[in-house]
């Protein structure tokens, strides 16, 4: 789990470079090719980065204690990235095409962006009386969606 802003800011950055090397290291208008798309060519290669990538941003979502709907988005992502992968040429071509660390990225991205991050407890918070003050400060950002207190 992350202990500190800079634990999350440092989460979110990692996830960008995933995103980038898997799915948009050669960018064309909307569409992107990277180190998914290339590799899924070579048998065997592309479905272990597939899932190693894949795996490796669901454990940072867990890290930043992504909530159900966002851990279901990502794996749906990441799914059907490698379930295509799975399939001789035709899922290849769709592999390369679908950017499913992009996009599993992304919903991640979007969850650390809308959430209060606060460097105590929760039982602190409540002590310190700063509990409703954190609480107003979401309220007051129609971006913050959600608290999370990084010391519990």
């Amino acid at each position: 789990m992350v202990k500190s802003v800079a634990d999350v800011e440092n989460v979110w950055l990692s996830v960008e470079r995933i995103k980038k090397i898997s799915d948009r290291v050669i960018g064309i208008g909307p569409f992107g090719l990277g180190l998914d798309g290339l590799l899924t060519w070579i048998p065997g290669l592309g479905t272990i980065y597939t899932l190693g990538a894949g795996g490796w941003l669901v454990v940072q979502a867990l890290r930043v204690k992504a909530g159900p709907a966002t851990l279901a988005r990502m794996v749906g992502y990441l799914t059907v990235d490698t379930a295509t992968g799975v399939v001789p040429i035709a899922g290849d071509a769709i592999d390369a095409l679908f950017p499913g660390h992009l996009m599993a990225a992304k919903a991640l991205q979007k969850h650390i962006e809308s959430t209060h991050w606060v460097e105590m407890s929760e039982r602190e918070a409540h002590e310190q009386g700063v509990h409703d003050s954190h609480r107003e400060e979401m309220r007051a950002n129609r971006k913050l969606k959600r608290v999370i207190y990084l010391h519990d």
